[in-house]
């Protein structure tokens, strides 16, 4: 999972190394690296981990439906909610609901976005467009929430790609991933740097899971990895730089997540898999 919900700042999301993986100015073809990741839906039951500092809060309680389809040829649609309502024990409720569309082409050469964020019940930011990948740059178009055209560099990949390296590294044995993320988020002109920090892995009988991927088939015989997302706001370069968010949460090989620990610096939630449906996917011909 590479997307969460920043609920105060109405954003989405969302070291030491033996090795290093970085972005690459070209894409390889999606179904040669050997990932093949799972059509699922799951849901996930948030809560308060820690308040500190001065956001602090007294409770937190939401969910997360994270709806993912499709495979390599046909690209990737994922539909996505986050519910939160923060309390922070002053008689101040506040309800923050995220909702997006995205579609990724499956070698990452296209993306389409669709976010909607309201607060307490009013619409309060939405965007729309689409990021095309040429030789020479990757072209975004937005329609919402003004026509607006602008460039990114190559370097630069949408969510499910970086998913996709994440899982290839990790199978490689390497700890480290550094690398540029577009997502369209916030105005749909935000650009993140991402530091993944990539654990050892976890065999498949070590650690029983004892949330709703316990007893799945599908997940059977696979491994998994402890990993840790930063972001970073690419617009503040120099310096010594804090993450904008992280995201913790225990990656599987066919790309589902559990243990989701999403951290605001002030604040963090935890998310817990209280229903996981696997859904068959159409092998690329």
């Amino acid at each position: 999972m590479t997307r969460c919900a920043d609920p105060i700042r109405l954003t989405i999301g969302i070291v030491i190394a033996t090795g290093v993986a970085t972005a690459v100015p070209h894409l390889a073809v999606a179904q040669e690296d050997g990932v093949r990741l799972a059509s699922h839906r799951a849901i996930y039951d948030l809560k308060l981990a820690e308040s500190r500092g001065r956001r602090s809060l007294s409770s937190v309680q939401g969910r997360i439906v994270y709806d993912f389809a499709g495979t390599a040829c046909e690209g990737y649609t994922l539909q996505f909610r986050q519910v939160t309502e923060l309390d922070n024990g002053e008689g101040k409720v506040v309800v923050s609901d995220l909702r997006s569309t995205t579609w990724e082409e499956g070698a990452g050469k296209s993306y389409r976005f669709n976010f909607q964020n309201y607060l307490s019940q009013k619409l309060v930011d939405s965007v729309d467009g689409r990021a095309e990948r040429r030789s020479e740059n990757i072209a975004v178009k937005l329609a919402k929430p003004g026509d607006k055209q602008f460039n990114l560099e190559t370097a630069v990949v949408f969510p499910t790609e970086h998913i996709r390296r994440i899982l290839v590294a990790a199978r490689d044995g390497k700890t480290l991933l550094e690398v540029p993320l577009y997502d369209g988020s916030e105005s749909g002109e935000k650009l993140y740097n991402t530091l993944t920090v990539i654990g050892q892995p976890i065999a498949p009988d070590q650690r029983k899971p004892d949330d709703a991927a316990m007893g799945q088939a599908a997940l059977d015989g696979l491994k998994r990895w402890p990993v840790t997302i930063s972001y970073f706001d690419r617009s503040k370069q120099g310096g010594e730089q804090t993450p904008v968010y992280a995201i913790r949460f225990e990656l599987y090989e066919n790309g589902l997540s559990r243990a989701l620990v999403l951290d605001y610096g002030d604040f963090a939630i935890t998310g817990t898999m209280t229903t996981l449906e696997m859904r068959d996917s159409k092998p690329c011909q």
